[in-house]
């Protein structure tokens, strides 16, 4: 990759450089950053810094940084950071995340390459990295280009350019070249060159994967990412003399000289899709680059030889064949297995299936992955027990989603939900979608309505993957104010199933009364650990006795920002309170609602007659919000209008802003601007000590005690039908999940019931391990405990058309994860319906597995085939029989 030098630049902006106050350097990073992104372009740079250091800098100047406090920080940990939160940081320092230091400019810098965006390091565009440096100094500089990617042309930061280890096939020595992905083969030729001061048309390069000639790379304008060069990956490098290879790399296995000569890549003699296949997986297209190379015998490799047609691989060894893992793409070849190793899949993709490649649909992908897939899938079924490296695959993928690129982990759920929407689309028999505008429910048989929706889908989506993969549940909505009931019946390919946990934590809430009718008071609620916010809404409601007509709102409490503020000799204290607003527009109506949220704590010996006198409240910040705020501190209900005709307010108040550096005076006529939180400072004085009962606001209860109030039943096997029952169960809405009612013509927090209607013949449960929030990633390990055999989900079908097929299933294929969120492993298993054995395919390793040893709390999709009375399982599934 190509660094400009601006060391210059730098050294000018430096000189220049006065000192800025934090609030200026916020600023203009804020300012600098909105520019820059405002004109993305490829070929813009872009700096890595470490996140520890730029964490410091965030909290030096104020901002919010979106750290997440660890449970299991001590209160005197926690103490010396916020008393060190303000201070200015030292030099920029990026050596935590860079791999190897011993790089001389910014290009052979690389960073460690488990980090995470966010996480580990932040991008800045290159004028915030110049502004930061000329105030801080230090690094070093990682520069980075921004590229474009897939068909969209999505633009993306390459954080991890290529890297390749170039051979000389003169004496074997090697060295690592780091390239973008997007160079061309031209500049690789020129870089190389450039590195063995060579002339470039006396050197020729060969893809060497998997230490093997693959085939000779043109030096052509043809990109690297084009070509499926792999990070990590060998390349050869001969010198031609006199026409000739210099090397013996370019001999027989008798030493005789071989004869470089361009041709097109053989043509198979097995046809995917009705048309020719290159040996190597790519298209016709790519025959005037590429050139055939000799290959060397090995037990796993890229020459994918499509001659081997899937009758040449022994009867017993087919579906054995391991992926390669191409650098953390394990996500892919757990997927990929589960899929090629589904019968009615199998069957299809074996067939000549190009009358319905759709190459016109616009949501498709021009067919271009259903052949890449079923390529893949043929080779696999065909190579016996040599694993195959799915390189072109993993060319497609990238190029059509873009988010699968890299070399970074990733979900199988996730790439199991792309590929089958894209394979449906790539296969979707109709060509012009019709419109069709959906009927009202109008209190219809639901037959009458499931039949409906289901013609109506089928008439815009008919594919193999439809036949075979998509159910139909019903959705129930009630509107809690007008009981208007909303039913609609949806397709699904997968069911995400909650796992119940039986892990909970103690959590006691302090809840403050917004209309002041009583006094703070602690409840004490049990919820899941891994829960979410409205797990605790419920529980703190029904514990509090909410009634319909009131409204939650949690507030966290964070001190750290009402200590590292000097407001003249203002000292903060106390509880900060929150309470719900409507139209605040002036001062009257902040200076009223404070006055009712602290009436419960006004002295017994101080009468109502005495608010005239000009009492005044405390020193603490209240947050007056016209709408919910997800925090950990509950306050409660609506305020009526001002009924105050005073001249001068209660309290002494001043509106500060969000960081509260500033302070405003309020008066009765201040003008409040529309916003979703309004920050207030109240002061405190001798006199509202006096009339008031500041112990309610001191020393709450802790929210949460680290370490203590979790607890953890005995352990017990969760099975799979809970999981289901915490699917299907009747929940309300959340917060940010509102209906609009039509009877009411508003949004209702309405409750919503699912139920299954049509089962598929084939039905993928994704148990869902991972749960994120906004500073915590969580992985549940929960043992879950599914049948292998005889799955029988008759009790959960409402429909009772016996058209629908049986409700009996059938486990053939699991995709498992194993380790951490963000990292770990990937593998599966998958039975050989005709063997009736199971194997564990663990990238390119496949061994057999006993069925008693396959259910595991790695366990993440589960692959289920519908039991067919009339025909074993594995036999053809008649594409349109159940549906």
């Amino acid at each position: 990759m190509t660094i400009p030098n601006n060391s210059g630049s730098m050294m000018d902006n430096e000189s220049l450089c006065l000192p800025c106050t934090p609030e200026q350097e916020a600023k203009i990073v804020k300012e600098l950053t909105a520019n820059s992104e405002s004109c993305l372009k490829e070929g813009n740079f872009y700096f890595v810094i470490s996140t520890r250091w730029f964490t410091k800098w965030q909290k030096y100047v104020g901002e919010e940084t979106g750290e997440y406090e660890l449970e299991e920080a001590s209160v005197d940990e926690q103490s010396s950071t916020l008393t060190k939160a303000g201070e200015r940081p030292g030099p920029i320092d990026n050596t935590d995340i860079i791999n190897n230091e011993d790089g001389r400019d910014g290009g052979d810098l690389q960073l460690y390459r488990t980090l995470t965006e966010n996480i580990d390091y932040v991008l800045v565009p290159q004028v915030v990295w110049e502004k930061l440096h000329g105030w801080y100094k230090g690094g070093p500089a990682l520069p980075r280009q921004m590229i474009s990617v897939g068909i969209l042309k999505t633009l993306s930061v390459e954080v991890y350019p290529l890297a390749l280890k170039l051979i000389d096939s003169r004496d074997k020595s090697e060295i690592i070249i780091h390239i973008s992905k997007k160079a061309s083969l031209k500049q690789l030729y020129e870089q190389v060159s450039a590195l063995k001061m060579a002339d470039p048309e006396k050197l020729r390069i060969w893809d060497y994967f998997n230490d093997c000639k693959q085939m000779a790379l043109a030096n052509s304008d043809q990109t690297l990412e084009e070509s499926n060069l792999q990070m990590d990956q060998s390349i050869l490098l001969d010198f031609q003399v006199d026409g000739f290879v210099s090397s013996r790399s370019g001999m027989d296995s008798t030493g005789n000289q071989l004869a470089l000569v361009s041709m097109e890549p053989p043509r198979s003699s097995l046809t995917i899709a009705g048309g020719p296949s290159l040996s190597n997986g790519y298209g016709p297209d790519y025959g005037s680059s590429l050139y055939q190379g000799p290959t060397f015998g090995s037990a796993s490799t890229d020459i994918e030889d499509a001659r081997d047609s899937v009758r040449s691989a022994p009867q017993r060894d087919r579906g054995l064949a391991g992926l390669q893992n191409l650098g953390n793409t394990c996500f892919m070849n757990s997927a990929l297995q589960c899929l090629v190793h589904t019968p009615p899949f199998v069957d299809y993709f074996l067939q000549d299936y190009t009358e319905e490649i759709n190459k016109q649909n616009p949501l498709g992908m021009h067919g271009e992955l259903a052949v890449a897939f079923g390529e893949l899938l043929r080779k696999l079924w065909s190579s016996g027990r040599t694993a195959v490296a799915p390189r072109a695959f993993k060319g497609k993928l990238a190029r059509f989603a873009p988010q699968f690129s890299g070399y970074n982990q990733h979900d199988s759920q996730e790439l199991l939900a792309f590929l089958l929407d894209g394979l449906h689309e790539d296969l979707n028999r109709v060509k012009q979608k019709p419109y069709i505008e959906t009927k009202d429910y109008d209190g219809r048989p639901d037959e009458e309505v499931a039949s409906e929706f289901w013609r109506y889908h089928k008439a815009r989506n008919d594919s193999i993957v439809v036949d075979v993969c998509q159910g139909q549940y019903k959705s129930t909505l009630v509107c809690p104010v007008c009981n208007k009931i909303s039913i609609t019946f949806d397709p699904f390919m997968y069911l995400s199933l909650p796992l119940p946990s039986t892990t909970t934590r103690s959590m006691t809430i302090t809840v403050f009364y917004g209309d002041g009718s009583s006094l703070p008071m602690p409840f004490t609620v049990n919820v899941s650990k891994y829960g979410y916010y409205k797990d605790l809404f419920q529980a703190l409601g029904t514990a509090c006795c909410l009634e319909s007509d009131e409204t939650l709102i949690l507030a966290e409490i964070c001190h750290r920002y009402l200590e590292n503020v000097k407001l003249g000799e203002r000292k903060r204290f106390l509880t900060p309170l929150v309470t719900y607003l409507e139209d605040a527009t002036n001062g009257t109506a902040i200076d009223l609602a404070v006055t009712r949220v602290l009436g419960p704590l006004k002295r017994k010996t101080f009468s109502s007659s005495n608010k005239s006198e000009g009492i005044k409240v405390n020193g603490s910040v209240s947050e007056e919000s016209t709408s919910d705020c997800q925090m950990d501190t509950v306050v409660g209900d609506e305020f009526g209008g001002k009924n105050s005709e005073e001249t001068e307010l209660s309290f002494h108040l001043c509106i500060t802003d969000d960081r509260g550096m500033s302070c405003k005076p309020i008066s009765k006529d201040s003008v409040i601007k529309p916003s979703k939180i309004v920050k207030v400072i109240l002061d405190w004085t001798d006199k509202e000590h006096e009339s008031y009962d500041a112990s309610y606001l001191k020393d709450l209860p802790m929210v949460h005690k680290p370490g203590l109030t979790v607890k953890k039943t005995k352990q017990e096997s969760i099975s799979l039908f809970s999981c289901l029952d915490a699917f299907l169960k009747e929940e309300p809405l959340g917060p940010e999940d509102m209906w609009y009612c039509p009877g009411c013509k508003e949004h209702r927090q309405a409750t919503k019931k699912l139920d299954l209607w049509k089962l598929p013949d084939i039905i993928v449960f994704h148990l869902k391990r991972f749960s994120y929030s906004r500073f915590l990633k969580n992985k549940l390990d929960t043992f879950v405990n599914f049948p292998i055999h005889n799955l029988d989900l008759s009790k959960y079908v409402k429909s009772k058309d016996p058209s629908g097929g049986s409700s009996v299933y059938e486990l053939y294929a699991i995709s498992n994860h194993y380790g951490g969120l963000g990292g770990g492993h990937y593998s599966a298993y998958a039975k050989l319906v005709e063997e009736d054995r199971w194997y564990h395919f663990d990238d390119a390793h496949v061994t057999p597995v006993s069925e008693g040893d396959i259910r595991t709390s790695a366990a993440y999709l589960l692959f289920y085939q519908r039991v067919n009375t009339s025909k074993p399982m594995g036999e053809s599934s008649g594409v349109h029989e159940d549906l």
